[in-house]
Order: structure tokens, then C-alpha cells, then sequence
């Protein structure tokens, strides 16, 4: 399949795209994935679904009551656009940085540089001046726009020929004074769908972080198939969760998923376990979004909280344990909508829902993906035998400029590094990342099963699991816990919890030492860091012999 003509001017992100070959084969099985040639993403999210519900319904609300409806936001986004083009000079192609803590004004930036024809690159609020020096120098990024509020660190990375615009000041030059001098409607760019519309940076917890270079057209296919196949939300649903929008993961799931199906989204700027709860109730949320450990929290508040509201609760960034399910399903009546994604994918392609949701499973394929469990060599390894999960579907990995890329893509498929089983009935159950697995005296020992069995204890709030290097058997299972408030982090708390773990699992799964933290390093997703814990020393540890 030939590229569409460009309509960037800048050429920067196709001319980086790696070479075809290294791709992973597309899929467009399904009807509604098969886009026209010319696609604008920001336009079809905003101004077609003003055409399909009109201009009065919301679209984004924030956590003091504000309520912006759909026709209030194109007016304010297509202001942002005439600034970006036609005061700060932006053209088709060029990569704008955005910054900011996830308010309804973040998003209309992003949807104004798609209507631009821009290449957004979405970061975090709190990424430090180190990060954002080098992502903006592996983009080469030429503007930003960035909330008053964290424009400091954005400032302090002196990236060369780096123009910065805030948003939310009272400078004369402020985006938004700008954006109110240019009304009108704007006509956004006749983008090609295979046009660059986002890159996405990795976390980069194992090195430089990889930029995932995205399609017009995946930030509609990522809605078209798992949104609209597996969450398959109303108009009148409303969005909230604790990603932040330079994850792909709050993206989709706060801006993309809401307004391809004309509802409305919850934007909060602080969306913890403590937050989440009151804004649910108070709000009537009625989709959320956030990662297991938050729903484990989130369990010892739920008596003083309405939860009514909720009829969809999608788990994600890490391994949903089967206990965590259960107990949220016996509180709630509700079934966790689990799911493994990925930046290199943008969003969730393997996920379960309703009776087809199975606590211990991520799922099956979302329609319009597919998925196999292969070994080293790319051939699919027999149900029940663990391999490497390898997925395609209608959006690929494509690295910007990165010999990385033959790493992810291996054989056609994306290799996403996480170990599964696939079961008789075609679900897909997670055994640890790849990166992730212990091997201790000839035993392959997978972390998260040993996590589960601890999570299991009514004390243990959270816990991680990983191998320690050993002269004896190469590596040794280390668990780090985190204990509920007023309980003895001695030795005596420590075997009875390991007690505990051998009642569920074979002995040599057991950890050998035990760590109390006052808590895990969690990104800002809540996704576990476990690299953190594999590098430091374990002091203040309970050996055992």
C-alpha cells in the first residue's frame, strides 16, 4: 500500500518514518476502518460530530462544574487554529510540544494543531527539563503551547529555536488572547489519512524513550474497534479517569473514545484514587478509566461514595489481578472492562467485557485486531504453552527513526514484549512482561503471579516482585509490599506473609525477601515501575535462609 500524497509542508515526520519493510501488515477488516484518502482526525472528531448531535451538547466539563458544550469548544479550537497559523506561524507538518495538567483547554489545543495539520506532541505536566530537552530534540519540535503553569521546566530545557506560548496568563501574547482575536469558522487541513497526526513518546524507562509516530486515521480506528466494539458508549455518557493526556492510554480514552461517540468527558487536573471516588459521585460519571492498583483503592472508600452512576470501568496500564476483579465485582456489580495496550498501538487491543470478561484474562482480540502467542522464531506455540504476544491489526509500530523498530516488529506482527498463555477458549492470560521474568535456580518464576498471591492478603495494599541478582541461583524473588496504616513492618508481618504466598503457590515462587515501602514508583498512569526496584539495593530487607 503506497502513502497518499502529503499535504505537510513540513516533511519532517514522513521523511522519519522507518523504511516499509519494517512495518507490521494492516488490517482493515472491519467496514467502518476503511477511511478515505483524505482524513482529518480533529475534524472528524469535533466538527462531523457537531453535524451527527449538534452544537449543544457537552463535551467537557471540569472538576469545578464548568461545562463546555461541543459548539463552545470548535469555537475555541478553531481560534487556537488561526493563531497557530496565522500568529505563530505554524505549518502543515510542524511538530508542536503541548504541556499542561489535563484541563478542557489542553484538549483544544490538541484538537486545534490536528485542524492545523500539525504533528502534536503531547507530554507530561511533570516531565523535567532533561526529558523534555531530549524529546523535543529527537522531534525536532519548533513550537509549544504550554499552561502558564508549567512553563518553567519548558523554559529551562533552552531547546534551540524552541518559541513557547502559554495559555491561562495575562500576557498580551497569551494563545488564548490570541485565539480571541481571530473568531471564525476554520477549515481544517485536507490531510492525508497515512499523514503523521501525533507522536508519542515511551516512557523511556529502559533508555531513550522511543517516539511512536501515529495516522490521522488511528486515532479514529483505535475508536472504531475497541471503543466502539467492546465499550460501545452512548452520547450520554460521561468520561473520567486518572490518565493524563500525554498517555496515549487518557487520550483515547478522555478526548478520542468520548467524542467519536458524542458524549462528554470529566477533565480533572488531579484524578488519584482520592479524587476519583467524590468526582464519580458528584458528577455522575458514568465511564471510568485507570489502572488496577487505583480500583484496589478505591475498594476501602466505596461505602462512603455513590457509585450508582457507573455502568463501564475499563482497567489498564499493567495486569489486572484476578482478585482485584472480583472484589470490585462483588462490591459494585460491576465487571472490569480489562485490557492490554500499547503507546506503540495507542490504545487497547486485546480486552473482554460484560459476560465475556473473565477475572485472571485479559481477554480476546478486540474486533479488528488480531493476536497469537509465538515463540522466539515468530511460529504460534501450542494453547496452554507460554510465549511472546504478538498482535496486528489496523495501527502499527512505526518508530521515528529508531533501530528499535526491528525489535517491535518481527515477522509482520508487533512483538509487544509481554509473555501470555492462550487458553483453550481463545482468551489471552497474561504472565509477566517479558523483561519481567525471574529465573531462580533453573525455575521460571513470573513476577505478577507471585504479586497476585500477595494482593490476595487483606493487608497487603500493594506489592511488586522482582529478581534480585544471586551467586547461588543467578537471581532470588524479592517482593516489596506496601502494608495497610498501623501494621508491624518486622520480621514477624514478613513470614506470615510468605506463609501466606506458599499456601497458594509451590515454594520456590515464594519470595525470599520481603521489603516494606511506604509505596511503589508508579508513573503517572499508576503503571508499576518495577526497573526502579530491580536497580537498588534492598535495605532494611527480611532474608530468609
Amino acid at each position: 500500500m503506497e502513502l497518499t500524497p502529503s499535504a505537510h509542508r513540513d516533511t519532517f515526520a514522513r521523511d522519519h518514518l522507518p523504511p516499509r519493510e519494517q512495518w507490521p501488515e494492516l488490517l482493515f477488516d472491519l467496514p467502518e476502518l476503511r477511511y478515505p484518502d483524505r482524513l482529518n482526525c480533529g475534524a472528524e472528531l469535533l466538527d462531523r460530530t457537531v453535524d451527527r448531535f449538534g452544537a449543544d451538547r457537552p463535551v467537557f466539563r471540569d472538576g469545578a462544574g464548568r461545562v463546555w458544550t461541543y459548539g463552545e469548544l470548535r469555537t475555541r479550537v478553531d481560534g487556537i487554529a488561526h493563531a497557530l497559523t496565522r500568529d505563530l506561524g505554524v505549518v502543515p507538518g510542524n511538530r508542536v510540544l503541548l504541556r499542561g495538567p489535563t484541563t478542557p483547554w489542553l484538549a483544544a489545543c490538541w484538537l486545534a494543531v490536528m485542524k492545523a495539520g500539525g504533528v502534536a506532541v503531547t507530554v507530561l505536566a511533570g516531565a523535567r527539563a532533561p526529558e523534555l530537552a531530549v524529546m523535543c530534540e529527537m522531534a525536532r519540535v519548533g513550537h509549544a503551547l504550554c499552561d502558564v503553569r508549567a512553563v518553567d521546566d519548558l523554559v529551562k530545557a533552552e531547546v534551540p529555536g524552541l518559541r513557547v506560548t502559554a495559555y491561562g496568563g495575562d500576557a498580551p501574547d497569551d494563545l488564548l488572547r490570541l485565539a480571541a482575536r481571530r473568531p471564525g469558522a476554520y477549515e481544517a487541513v485536507a490531510t492525508a489519512a497515512d499523514d503523521v497526526a501525533l507522536i508519542a513518546f515511551t516512557s523511556g524507562t529502559t533508555g531513550r524513550p522511543k517516539g511512536c509516530m501515529h495516522f490521522h486515521r488511528d486515532v479514529l480506528a483505535v475508536a472504531d474497534t475497541f471503543s466502539a466494539h467492546v465499550l460501545r458508549p452512548g452520547p450520554d455518557d460521561l468520561f473520567a479517569g486518572s490518565p493524563p493526556l500525554g498517555f496515549t492510554f487518557g487520550l483515547g480514552g478522555l478526548v478520542i473514545f468520548p467524542m467519536r461517540a458524542g458524549a462528554s468527558a470529566l477533565l480533572l487536573e488531579q484524578a488519584g484514587p482520592a479524587q476519583l471516588l467524590p468526582a464519580v459521585a458528584e458528577h455522575r460519571v458514568t465511564v471510568l478509566f485507570t489502572a488496577p492498583t487505583a480500583y484496589r483503592l478505591m475498594l476501602d472508600e466505596l461505602d462512603g461514595h455513590d457509585t450508582g452512576s457507573l455502568r463501564r470501568c475499563v482497567s489498564a496500564g499493567e495486569n489486572l489481578p484476578a482478585a482485584t476483579w472480583r472484589a470490585w465485582y462483588e462490591r459494585t456489580g460491576l465487571r472490569l472492562i480489562n485490557g492490554i495496550g500499547a503507546t506503540e498501538l495507542l490504545h487497547i487491543f486485546v480486552s473482554a467485557a460484560d459476560g465475556a470478561a473473565r477475572p485472571g484474562t485479559t481477554g480476546v482480540p478486540v474486533p479488528g485486531w488480531h493476536a497469537r502467542v509465538v515463540d522466539g522464531s515468530g511460529a504460534p506455540v501450542p494453547d496452554g504453552q507460554e510465549g511472546y504476544l504478538a498482535v496486528r491489526g489496523p495501527v502499527g509500530c512505526r518508530y521515528l527513526a529508531d533501530p528499535r523498530q526491528r525489535e517491535y516488529v518481527r515477522h509482520g506482527w508487533n512483538i509487544t514484549g509481554d509473555t501470555y498463555v492462550r487458553e483453550p477458549d481463545g482468551h489471552l492470560r497474561y504472565v509477566a512482561r517479558a523483561d519481567d521474568m525471574i529465573i531462580s535456580a533453573g525455575y521460571n518464576i513470573a513476577g505478577p503471579q507471585v504479586e497476585e498471591a500477595l494482593l490476595a492478603h487483606p493487608d497487603v495494599l500493594e506489592a511488586a516482585v522482582v529478581g534480585h541478582p544471586d551467586d547461588v541461583r543467578g537471581q532470588v524473588v524479592v517482593a516489596y509490599a506496601v502494608l495497610r496504616d498501623g501494621l508491624p513492618r518486622d520480621d514477624t508481618t514478613a513470614e506470615a506473609l510468605r506463609a501466606f504466598v506458599k499456601g497458594r503457590l509451590v515454594p520456590y515462587k515464594c519470595p525470599r525477601r520481603i521489603v516494606f515501602l511506604d509505596a511503589l514508583p508508579r508513573t503517572a498512569t499508576g503503571k508499576l515501575q518495577r526497573f526502579r526496584l530491580r536497580d537498588q539495593d534492598t535495605p532494611g530487607d527480611t532474608p530468609v535462609k
